[in-house]
């Protein structure tokens, strides 16, 4: 039995009854809108945050409707934002395959992003629970605030992973202790297991975005997106923020300043990639994320065992040792 399999079997009644729910959702009489959103859902990933939201409720109490309706919400806004990324950052490949505004232009994709989005806040609506609607309307101010930040860090002449871990957590981390901290709510769990919760969340959301900034710098055709592609956007990450500090080359950091200026080649995308393969970077990023899974099982390791927290085991590992 796969990885994916076995962390989703405690909840499969649960994600049968999500997917029916997800994809009604999607459904409109216009033939261009429909077109764009089968290319979206294509390739709409292995569902990991709604598989979070059911399996936290699922460790506090049971699943509801709210609790359906929050992982519907909170996978709509997800989606949105992946497309407005896409526009934002002038990418032309998601996932393997064309981006939505490659194919449609970016009217069309903007215009699809806000339907995510505006179908995001109808599930929100339809919980009836003010609280849910509250954090599902934060991480939206708050996902916009990462992708600003973000871009205004390019031109931060600093290498700082205390800006690198506020971007990721506003950017990444926020969408998956949403998620944990929405559960929580859905079952009306106490607001001690829902701050336990939101930090479980948050702490496996930094070890996703770790990881995805560590396949950045890997030449594997399988992950997705091309090598080096957040230089290429002026995106400097963890491994190389590592070596750039470490290391204090002359050589390495003009470079880097010219990678966030978006004047190098892509030769000199490449230098910086093996330069920080080859002092420590990927093995400092490694160990950072290493740490916080650590935290997010000291977390886990604060509820009685069960099927579920087997599965959030099994969840927190997959993060980690997932291949794409």
């Amino acid at each position: 039995m796969d990885s994916l399999t076995l962390i989703k079997l405690p909840i499969e009644n649960e994600l049968a009854k999500f997917n029916q729910l997800f994809n009604e959702s999607l459904n409109s009489n216009n033939d261009l809108l429909n077109s764009a959103l089968a290319h979206i859902m294509n390739k709409n990933g292995k569902m990991m945050r709604p598989i979070l939201v059911f399996l936290a409720a699922r460790l506090v109490g049971d699943i509801t409707d709210e609790t359906l309706h929050a992982a519907a919400s909170l996978e709509m806004l997800h989606t949105a934002s992946l497309v407005h990324d896409d526009i934002v950052d002038e990418s032309t490949e998601r996932r393997g395959q064309l981006s939505a505004n490659a194919i449609f232009n970016n009217k069309v994709s903007v215009l699809v992003g806000d339907f995510l989005l505006a179908t995001s806040l109808k599930h929100a609506g339809l919980t009836y629970n003010c609280d849910i609607v509250n954090v599902v309307a934060t991480l939206g101010r708050t996902l916009a605030d990462g992708e600003i930040l973000q871009l205004a860090n390019i031109s931060n002449s600093e290498f700082s992973e205390l800006v690198y871990f506020d971007v990721i957590r506003k950017k990444t981390a926020i969408l998956f202790e949403t998620c944990t901290h929405a559960a929580a709510i859905s079952t009306r769990a106490s607001q001690e297991l829902a701050t336990h919760l939101s930090q479980l969340g948050d702490y496996i959301g930094i070890c996703f975005q770790i990881k995805d900034d560590i396949f950045d710098y890997s030449d594997s055709s399988e992950i997705g997106k091309p090598t080096g592609n957040d230089m290429i956007e002026g995106k400097l990450t963890l491994p190389v923020l590592y070596v750039l500090n470490q290391k204090k080359d002359a050589w390495a950091t003009s470079l880097a300043h010219r990678i966030k200026e978006g004047t190098a080649s892509s030769e000199e995308i490449a230098s910086l990639i093996d330069y920080t393969k080859k002092n420590g970077g990927i093995e400092y990023a490694e160990e950072v994320m290493h740490n916080y899974r650590q935290k997010a099982i000291d977390i886990l390791n604060q509820f009685p065992d069960s099927p579920i927290k087997d599965s959030l085991n099994h969840y927190i590992n997959y993060v980690i040792d997932r291949s794409k």
